[in-house]
């Protein structure tokens, strides 16, 4: 997902040399992952960790899942869903290079670096075949544009979303109101 940082950038000389050594290839990713780097859509705006909670228990997390977060800013659901959850990998798409630093730095604060990794990927071009649990915090026509990629997951794959549904033609099986936000639980159906 691409995300435009929130706070301000003061030095344009320390800003370029910074995002410059968190480039893709600064961290071992292919130098055309680095060409990738694009002006970011959204705004970051963290998951509080009261919604990233029930988020995790509305899919049911636990060992032998794999969840991947969409636009996962700095690291939080990843990180939470292996350590707290006990989910066997985490998996986080971010294009943002500052964010997937700071995700980095998350994870290796919390122990879990051996378990998840932070891909600066755009989520329209990512593969999502591995994953038995994808979230989202994404504006609507975004979700939107995924549906058809979420369809085409392996049956009985969870989503769930913070605040925006994915389509009116694909009616949760859960919503839940946490401190003012919504989540939405979403299972693939059988083909």
């Amino acid at each position: 997902m691409r995300r435009i940082p929130a706070r301000p950038l003061r030095s344009t000389g320390i800003v370029i040399a910074a995002l410059l050594a968190l480039t893709p290839a600064a961290h071992g990713q292919p130098a055309a992952a680095a060409s990738r780097l694009q002006p970011l859509d959204v705004i970051y705006v963290p998951t509080p960790d009261t919604v990233v909670a029930k988020m995790l228990s509305m899919a049911k997390v636990g060992p032998g899942d794999v969840v991947y977060d969409l636009g996962s800013g700095d690291g939080r659901i990843v990180i939470a869903a292996v350590k707290d959850f006990g989910a066997a990998r985490g998996v986080g798409y971010e294009l943002d290079p500052v964010r997937n630093h700071e995700a980095r730095e998350n994870a290796a604060a919390k122990g879990v670096s051996d378990r998840v990794q932070f891909i600066a990927e755009d989520l329209f071009e990512a593969d999502l075949s591995g994953a038995t649990v994808i979230t989202t915090y994404l504006l609507p026509a975004l979700n939107e544009r995924l549906v058809p990629r979420f369809r085409a997951l392996r049956p009985g794959t969870r989503i769930v979303t913070h605040n925006y549904d994915l389509t009116a033609d694909w009616k949760p099986v859960e919503r839940v109101v946490v401190d003012g936000h919504i989540v939405y639980a979403f299972v693939v159906p059988k083909r």
